[in-house]
């Protein structure tokens, strides 16, 4: 990790709880002593059985998960989060640079990921992120509404889609995050960054493939030909739509 400048501002909301599991002693101990001195309680694992150790004796309000751990790795411990709580923010390490990582990491239920080495300071700006959209979507969750269109309804409370058949579609978090942004905005063109600022909170990279690889695998789940897409169409050089008005039911 790059330091970042001296004069640490303690700007983080107080009392929130952020557990980093990290196997590098060094790193967590840079970021204890950082986040601490920005206004987070901070705790730290070294591993996934620490990791569950930590979380049985103070639950945190945000995880900074490593990809890379010994035994079991951050893939695994992510979707044993997220199987736990769909609401607890994620935020992934990886020391690739590679797409898969982060799409796989988000359809884990990542909801941010950063590539090592990283500036300190940016890591603050990620976590700021992360709870102020969890915050905000705590706030408007209403856990019986749905939201149907073309014979499918998405369950906003179960965070799953069902056919017309009655048959339950299971969805990664990142593609329930993905659907869910389209089906609240039908018929209207949502460009690559918005859809990354859905998934991640911030604007896709050029060379960042995660929204386009994403929307395929979602119109597979909608079973909607990737070749000719009826209901996720791709609109030319601006994005994609969802084309199919939307019934919000309560």
């Amino acid at each position: 990790m790059r330091r970042g400048g001296s004069g640490a501002l303690s700007l983080g909301p107080m009392n929130k709880r952020i557990l980093i599991v990290d196997d590098d002693p060094g790193l967590r101990e840079l970021l204890r002593g950082y986040l601490g001195d920005n206004g987070f309680e901070v705790d730290a694992a070294e591993d996934g059985a620490a990791m569950r150790s930590r979380m049985a004796a103070a639950a945190p309000d945000l995880v900074i998960l490593d990809l890379m751990l010994p035994g079991e790795d951050g893939l695994s411990l992510c979707r044993a989060l997220r199987a736990g709580s769909a609401s607890l923010p994620i935020l992934m390490l990886t020391a690739r640079g590679e797409d898969t990582d982060r799409i796989v990491g988000l359809e884990m239920g990542a909801d941010d990921y950063l590539p090592k080495p990283f500036n300190p300071r940016e890591l603050l700006a990620r976590i700021r992120s992360v709870l102020r959209r969890a915050g905000e979507n705590a706030a408007r969750e209403t856990p019986a509404r749905s939201l149907a269109f073309a014979g499918w309804t998405l369950d906003l409370g179960a965070r799953h889609l069902l056919g017309a058949d009655g048959v339950v579609v299971p969805l990664s978090n990142g593609e329930f995050k993905l659907l869910r942004a389209f089906a609240e905005s039908p018929l209207r063109v949502l460009s690559r960054d918005q859809l990354m600022d859905v998934l991640a909170g911030r604007e896709a990279g050029p060379f960042d493939r995660s929204v386009d690889v994403m929307v395929s695998r979602l119109r597979r789940r909608l079973d909607d030909d990737g070749r000719e897409p009826q209901l996720i169409k791709t609109v030319r050089s601006e994005g994609y739509m969802l084309a199919s008005e939307v019934e919000r039911r309560a």
